[in-house]
């Protein structure tokens, strides 16, 4: 355990938060999603829901700024604007763990290939169907606190 870190992230979780650099993604997953096929390097966190994990994850990770929207997820049957509890959720969540950042829904035929080539898959255990998000890293600029 560490002081100021969430228990709900693993230490290949943490490895794979600090190893990326500007500009890598990482994909959260659902339950159903079929992680092990499109992960490069995939992490598990079995059983946990997906939104926690998220906010565990924003609460480290510094976004980009240099992109209009660094979160993604997918949508209700992978049609955009469609949505469900679940994507209430991850957008609530995302306006309060990174203000400012804009969560964009994209449909499976874009996620599906940006996940094939993020860093890292980390795959929970949330039951909710097209429970997705991709985070795309930022920086932490000189004389910032972090």
């Amino acid at each position: 355990m560490l002081i100021g870190i969430s228990p709900l992230l693993s230490p290949d979780a943490l490895h794979v938060l600090r190893a990326m650099g500007h500009g890598d993604e990482i994909a959260l997953v659902d339950g159903n999603y079929p992680a092990q096929e499109h992960a490069r390097r995939l992490v598990r966190l079995d059983g946990l829901p997906l939104v926690p994990v998220l906010e565990a994850i924003l609460a480290l990770l510094p976004l980009d700024h240099a992109v209009a929207a660094p979160i993604l997820r997918t949508a209700e049957g992978n049609a955009p604007p469609a949505r469900s509890a679940i994507h209430d959720q991850i957008d609530t969540a995302c306006a309060r763990m990174a203000p400012g950042h804009a969560v964009q829904a994209i449909a499976g035929a874009e996620f599906y290939p940006r996940v094939r080539n993020a860093c890292c898959v980390i795959a929970t255990g949330e039951r909710a169907l097209f429970a997705n998000v991709i985070l795309r890293k930022g920086v932490i600029l000189p004389g910032a606190a972090g």
